[in-house]
């Protein structure tokens, strides 16, 4: 089990409970940061909706997929994480704008720390929830 000299043993249920719970955000990512490189009707259309120019859908989303790539890969998640919580404060940010509702990029960011807390010794060295 890996351990950290600061921390408790890592287990394993809380490591595969944290894969888990991180596949779900990066599967949605992933289909997001894709559909925007294809850039389809909709995807223009619901920039335009945004108030944002249709030409910058691929480069989002190209962003969107390095910062999973990052987030998937152990020795850059937390890099990663942080990444994506910036670009889901974004997100949130244009739909509040416009009045949409937002709940899904914040459930996304929280999901993405919780996975990455319960996989990381160091996170929870760093954030203990007891003391």
């Amino acid at each position: 089990m890996p351990t950290d000299t600061n921390s408790s043993p890592l287990s394993k249920k809380m490591l595969w409970a944290g894969y888990i719970m991180a596949a779900v955000p990066v599967l949605l990512l992933l289909m997001s940061g894709v559909m925007k490189v294809m850039n389809p009707p909709f995807v223009t259309e619901g920039f335009v909706r945004l108030g944002y120019s249709e030409n910058l859908a691929q480069g989002i989303g190209i962003v969107e997929l390095l910062c999973v790539v990052l987030y998937v890969v152990p020795q850059t998640a937390v890099l990663g994480a942080i990444l994506l919580t910036g670009y889901l404060g974004g997100a949130t940010a244009s739909h509040v704008r416009i009045g949409e509702p937002f709940h899904m990029a914040v459930l996304l960011g929280v999901v993405i720390w919780g996975s990455l807390y319960l996989r990381d010794a160091r996170l929870r060295a760093l954030l203990p929830l007891r003391s």
